[in-house]
């Protein structure tokens, strides 16, 4: 299994609003690096649902229901969409100054790769941002 996180200005598209949809095709990205990456997605891999500009935290994780396809919004055909359903919300939001802080998350793409809207995230990142939101 893959890890990812994505991200969502709340204003836009909050995690409420998502688990009130219960699912969502996630559309729109328009980054090679991204798109990529959405592409590598396979069905049941987890991602952390992060909320970008304001809040700047690590709210919930999702999972992907479906696997790349043609973004519906667009006809370039150099566009994909998955399909993801909320998880769980986690105990507590991990923040961007709690992951910047952590020597154990210092490599993470989203601190590296900052504007990239859909990121890669390691086992080992993955379960260091769950235990950090499970700390009291």
């Amino acid at each position: 299994m893959n890890h990812w996180l994505v991200k969502s200005e709340p204003f836009k598209y909050s995690w409420d609003q998502f688990v009130k949809d219960k699912k969502a095709v996630w559309d729109g990205v328009r980054n090679y690096a991204a798109r990529n990456n959405m592409r590598a997605m396979k069905k049941g891999d987890l991602m952390f649902f992060y909320h970008s500009n304001e809040g700047l935290e690590i709210v919930g994780i999702a999972k992907v229901v479906k696997e790349a396809y043609q973004d519906p919004t667009t006809e370039d055909t150099a566009w994909s969409v998955v399909e993801i359903a909320p998880f769980k919300k986690l105990k507590k939001p991990v923040t961007l100054a709690q992951i910047k802080a952590d020597k154990q998350l210092a490599a993470m793409q989203i601190i590296r790769l900052s504007r990239l809207s859909v990121s890669a995230v390691t086992a080992a990142e993955f379960d260091r941002v769950l235990a950090i939101s499970e700390s009291k």
